[in-house]
């Protein structure tokens, strides 16, 4: 009364195509990492360029001289946009954009609502309560992190106020080269 050799052949071939599954599945875990670390780093090189970087400084500069009505060109909080509705359906990893753009996203979103209202004014005057709103999901998620891994008693909207001043005027004296 042994166990025959259509049973053990059956178990195996069970082995294996659970094996095989498994494997699928880890290779595609790792390849959706390597496809979202790359994305991340090209969004950077694209953030980094000499384009975004005079788009950034100009809207250091008229955010910093209070000149809101200036701010008619979003492509910073477009850029934002982007990333995170690719964020926000796991295109890219959370914790690598809060890694390369964290600073940036908290900074700009701080600064384009507060004192005065940006993005709030461009959702009126274009009828479109749609507008940042990706980035507004992406500003939550960067807070959210930050509260996880600062503590629940850091004073996390004192620090944004703080980091968007500091990075606009660091951002103001951007070398455009």
């Amino acid at each position: 009364m042994g166990i025959d050799i259509t049973t053990i052949t059956a178990a195996a071939a069970w082995a294996v195509a659970i094996g095989t599954v498994v494997l699928l599945w880890w290779q595609t875990r790792v390849t959706q990492h390597l496809n979202s670390a790359n994305a991340v780093l090209t969004l950077r090189e694209r953030f980094d360029s000499p384009a975004y970087r005079r788009r950034r400084k100009l809207l250091a500069q008229r955010l910093l001289a209070g000149r809101h009505e200036d701010v008619t060109n979003l492509e910073v909080g477009a850029f934002f946009e982007l990333i995170g509705s690719l964020t926000h359906t796991r295109v890219l990893n959370r914790e690598l954009v809060w890694e390369a753009f964290g600073t940036w996203i908290s900074g700009y979103y701080t600064a384009l609502r507060n004192p005065v209202d940006v993005i709030g004014r461009a959702r009126t005057a274009l009828k479109d309560p749609l507008i940042m709103h990706e980035f507004e999901w992406l500003f939550g998620l960067v807070q959210q992190i930050d509260r996880k891994k600062l503590g629940a008693e850091a004073n996390i909207e004192e620090a944004n106020r703080e980091e968007s001043a500091s990075l606009l005027r660091r951002e103001a004296e951007l070398d455009l080269e």
